[in-house]
This record gives C-alpha cells, structure tokens and sequence, in this order.
C-alpha cells in the first residue's frame, strides 16, 4: 500500500492572485531537459480508476505508472466544463481572466490567442510538440493547434457529441460535421461511427510514433483523449473486455493507451528524463447514468462541489517525484504552466497568467506549503466557491447548481433539477463530500475566505 502524507501546513497570506508572466528564460535546474507527457482525459471520474478507487475492471496501466510515482487525490480544477478546463489548464489563467467558459461550440473562437499557451512555450525552449486528441478551444484557422505552437497534430476540435449523433438535439448539431484534422488540414471531412471506435487507438498509435521518432530532442507530448466524454465508443479489441459494460470498456482501453505510452518510453530509453501527467477535464457527466464515471464526492460534472472539480492525477519523474505514494497536497490544473515551464526551462506567458510553481508541493519538499492563499471556483461567469490554498477549507458562495432528478441509461441522458445553496464553509479534511455547513463553528476561518471572495469578484467580476 502506497504511504499516505500529510497535508501541508497552511500557506501564508500572500499578495492576490496576480502573476504576471516574464520573458526572460529561466535557468534549466538539470543538464537535460525533461521530456513532458500530459494525458488528460474528458469527463473520467475520480474513481474510474484502480489506485485511486477499486473497479470490477483492471487498469493495470495507471497502477503501473502510480506505482512508479505520487497520486494526487486533492487536484482541482477551475471549472468543471470542457474548454473552460481545457483553456485553463494550457494557458494557467483562471477562465474569468481569459474569457473561456463553458463548453464551445463549432466555429467558435476560444481562447484569444494573447494568451500563450504550453507549446508555444515549450517551443521557445527547443522542444517538438505534439498534441493528438480532442482541442476544445478555438475552431477557427487561428485558433486551431497548428496554429497555437504544435508541431504535430491530430484530432478533433470540440467535443465528439456533437454531430449528427446527439441523443437530444440531432437536428441542430447535424448543421455542423464533426471533423477530423491533421496538422491543419482536414483528414475526415465527416467523422462517423466507425471512426469514433478507432479514436482511442489512433491517439495512442500517434503519440508512440511521436515518441519514437523525437527520442533525442525534448518534447512536449499532449495526449487528451476524447473518451470517457460520451457517446462511448471503443474499439473491437475492447469491446465486451470488461465485463461490466460499455462504460468499463473505454476505461480499459484508456488504461492500455497508457501503458502504450509507458512502454513506448521504456523502449526509446526515456522513462527516466520523462515527466509523466495523467489527470481528467473535470468530473462525471452523472446525466448519463451507466454511461458515466464514478466519483466519491458531492454532485459532479458542470457543478462547483468537488465531484465536478476534483480530479484524479498521477505525476511520475523518476527519481524526483516520489514514487508510489499518496499526496494530500492541493493545487490545480493553473499550475502546471508556471511549474512545467521553469522544469523545462521555458519562459512564463507575456501576459498575465493566475497559476504558481508547486513544484515543491509535488516532490514534498520540506516544508513546502502551496504559494496560493486560495484558488478560485466558477461556473459559466460566476465565482460560485473558493478553496484554501492547502485545501482544507472551501467556501460556497449562493449559488444555484445542477442536481440529478431521473438518471439517464445507455447513452439517453436524465433531467436535471435546479437547487442552491447559500453561503457555506467545508472541512475539507472532515468532510470531503461538503455535507456540513461549519460556518457557525469556524466564523474566523469563514471571514477570511469570504475576504478571498470579494478580492476575487473585485478584480474580475466588477
């Protein structure tokens, strides 16, 4: 059994959020620069998968690769929705300062590209970049990956439901055909069915081929898998595997495309000068019952209670991160930017970016405490909840949010209804699954958060 940390000490108030980029480059801390591996998936559950929650299906894969490095079971990100996570995640901007909420759509414009964003970064430090999966922020020529700092790609720009395929709005969605691109051309001017099955296949097969042939260069390998978003699709070789239905299935099969990655790794003698990142969008789309992932918190997908934002992530850098153990330690998807940048040696964005190094955090490093005093939750425009920059406390705002009312089945969602709350304090420790309202009991902790709050709604809401 992996050794489970202790949270870190609570940070010290520092200055607000404000991080402003600089282009000078930064010293590279080793002789070599790491290669980067970021696997992010689309709407997996925190349980999905073995270490972090026990299944009735093997995914060996990610056990492997968490053996081998720390799980990170207080991992947020800033909004629970495909492009808003996905923008913030490339760029490390919160979606209120870059404007990117939500879920896009076909022909939108995404993120403005003044914000620079991981690859363009990267590039500037000598590496090759490729991104092979699922875009989801930007799907016009400018805005589209060859254009925003990646060498090699191949994907789809928005997410794989919507097309002629949609279980509630087939008409409107059949107006746009989902296509598949290439280094900026398109490859399939119409993706079907059939193609959708080879999905998790192609992504894979592409990335060891990206990986065999830049072995001696640094790169930058960004893997975000379409799948688990539905509608599910899985290959030949995987249907039926696991016994428990569709659902399983593509879990299984995003487990071997891991193991792909790993061995191709292993083969080309780059394990060990390789940072490794498995992490999720956001949370379970739990609409759609036997055809959605699993967490253990409160509510999921497109909310701002930690079933939405929390995700499973695994980092391995042999011999740096430590291996197979369990971290308690918070940060967020905003910080993988500034964090990667330094390991890499790349400069930070010219322009504004919300995200800090926790680089400390995540090898727990002596007396290492998380360099936020809080990080910012929203949904659509609104700042629904703050979390305390080790974790242990989160603040709702009022709100209302989504809850489920009828479970969906095999692909036909549920209905939602509409409930609130008003302004409510967490023990993140105590309570992970925000049953609670400690607001009365700890009305220091409260106020301070609530001053985070209105700091926040200051800057970026008024």
């Amino acid at each position: 059994m992996p050794e489970l940390k202790s949270l870190k000490a609570l940070a010290p108030a520092l200055p607000l959020l404000l991080l402003t980029g600089s282009c000078t480059t930064p010293v590279v801390p080793d002789e070599t620069q790491p290669n980067i591996v970021l696997i992010f998936l689309d709407d997996a559950g925190w349980a999905d998968f073995e270490p972090f929650h026990k299944n009735h299906y093997p995914t060996p894969h990610l056990t492997d690769l968490a053996s081998q490095g720390t799980q990170f079971h207080n991992f947020y990100v800033p909004q629970a929705v495909c492009s808003a996570s996905r923008a913030a995640l490339l760029s490390g901007c919160y979606p209120c300062r870059t404007g990117v909420h939500n879920a896009h759509g076909p022909n939108a414009l995404g993120l403005d590209t003044t914000y620079q964003i991981m690859p363009q970064l990267f590039k500037e430090a000598g590496y090759v970049t490729g991104g092979f999966g699922k875009w989801h922020i930007g799907d016009m020529d400018h805005t589209r990956p060859h254009m925003r700092g990646f060498d090699e790609h191949a994907g789809i720009m928005y997410s794989n439901d919507m097309w002629a395929g949609h279980p509630e709005n087939p008409d409107y969605w059949g107006r746009y055909p989902l296509r598949f691109w290439e280094n900026g051309e398109i490859a399939i001017d119409s993706v079907t069915h059939e193609h959708q099955t080879h999905f998790t296949t192609w992504f894979t097969e592409k990335a060891v081929d990206f990986i065999g042939k830049h072995k001696d260069e640094p790169f930058f390998l960004y893997v975000p898998h379409p799948q688990p978003h539905v509608p599910l699709f899985v290959s030949e070789k995987f249907a039926g595997k696991s016994g428990t239905g569709l659902y399983g299935d593509v879990i299984m099969e995003i487990d071997w495309s891991v193991g792909q990655i790993m061995k191709a790794l292993d083969d080309n003698g780059l394990t060990d000068n390789t940072i490794v990142i498995f992490s999720s969008d956001n949370g379970p789309w739990i609409s759609y019952g036997n055809h959605a992932g699993k967490t253990p918190f409160r509510e999921a997908k497109g909310t701002s209670w930690d079933g939405g934002i929390r995700s499973p992530l695994v980092v391995r850098y042999p011999g740096k991160v430590p291996a197979g153990e369990v971290s308690l330690n918070a940060f967020s998807t905003i910080d993988l930017l500034p964090t990667l940048a330094k390991l890499t040696g790349s400069p930070l964005p010219g322009n504004p970016i919300d995200g800090k190094d926790v680089w400390p955090i995540i090898i727990d490093a002596e007396d290492a405490t998380n360099p936020h005093d809080f990080y910012a939750i929203s949904n659509n425009h609104q700042l629904q909840a703050v979390i305390s920059g080790d974790g242990k406390w989160k603040m709702h705002l009022p709100h209302n949010y989504r809850t489920m009312n009828v479970g969906g089945k095999d692909g036909i969602p549920g209905k939602y209804m509409q409930d609130s709350t008003d302004w409510a304090l967490y023990d993140m420790v105590h309570d992970p699954q925000e049953r609670q309202n400690v607001m009365a009991v700890y009305p220091e902790i409260a106020e301070r958060l609530m001053q985070f709050a209105e700091e926040h709604n200051r800057v970026f809401y008024e």
